[in-house]
């Protein structure tokens, strides 16, 4: 059972940002198994036990290593997570419930970090003819569960009609998301407060999940259309045998 993280943690996760080599990492190995990948897959065993009859979904707990294919070739994360998702090949595309452990704290909560174009005009295309519903599930997470809604945004301002929902217009990414630190870290009630606002921002995943589910069924509609299509004319070949 989760009984919270450590002080020891936190300073490990400072110590590898600033010393991201093997040979500081080699000499604290138990520190990390014993006070951070442990008392993560504990944390996401009980995170995640409240969305596992749901069907699809699914949870991952990152381990430390980081992929060296990709800039800037570092060798270990310092920041830990725990995903709880629905399954999907391109995990960045889909909604997620997210818990992230770094040197500051912890922040947890949904995002869709990035979501396809044509997500995101679904997005607001359904803003558009009905902005309501959505609206009061982000005034809700606001006003009743203090959760900060995030995202990334357009450099460019999208055409918007709806003047309530302009803020959402900006976005190309969204999140809703807590940020904890200090005493609650290192008691069990975190994992309590991250499964409050893992319930809480649920509706938003799914609102988010059937926009992508949509999408991918727009798109095997195009390429079943496609692949009906009449084959491209070949030459003919010439209905004479010939002699050599």
């Amino acid at each position: 059972m989760f009984s919270g993280f450590s002080k020891q943690a936190l300073d490990f996760l400072l110590g590898i940002k600033f010393n991201n080599n093997k040979e500081w990492f080699e000499e604290r190995k138990s520190v990390y198994i014993e006070k951070v990948y442990e008392p993560l897959k504990e944390l996401g065993d009980e995170i995640y036990a409240p969305f596992a009859d749901i069907e699809g979904m699914m949870y991952k707990v990152g381990r430390i290593y980081r992929d060296e294919s990709f800039p800037p070739y570092l060798h270990y994360r310092d920041t830990m997570w725990i995903y709880v998702r629905y399954e999907a090949y391109w995990w960045n595309k889909t909604p997620t419930l997210y818990f992230e452990l770094s040197p500051e704290g912890a922040e947890f909560g949904f995002r869709i970090s990035k979501p396809e174009a044509a997500v995101m005009e679904r997005f607001r295309a359904q803003l558009t003819e009905d902005c309501k519903p959505f609206l009061e599930m982000v005034n809700e997470l606001e006003e009743k569960h203090g959760i900060t809604i995030g995202g990334d945004e357009y450099k460019r301002k999208k055409p918007c009609t709806v003047p309530e929902a302009e803020r959402f217009f900006l976005k190309k990414s969204l999140s809703a998301y807590v940020r904890v630190s200090g005493r609650e870290l290192y008691s069990r009630k975190l994992a309590d407060h991250v499964i409050k606002v893992f319930k809480a921002v649920q509706p938003m995943n799914d609102y988010f999940h059937e926009l992508v589910q949509i999408e991918e069924l727009s798109k095997a509609i195009v390429r079943e259309d496609k692949s009906d299509e009449e084959p491209i004319n070949m030459i003919k070949a010439p209905d004479v045998d010939f002699m050599w």
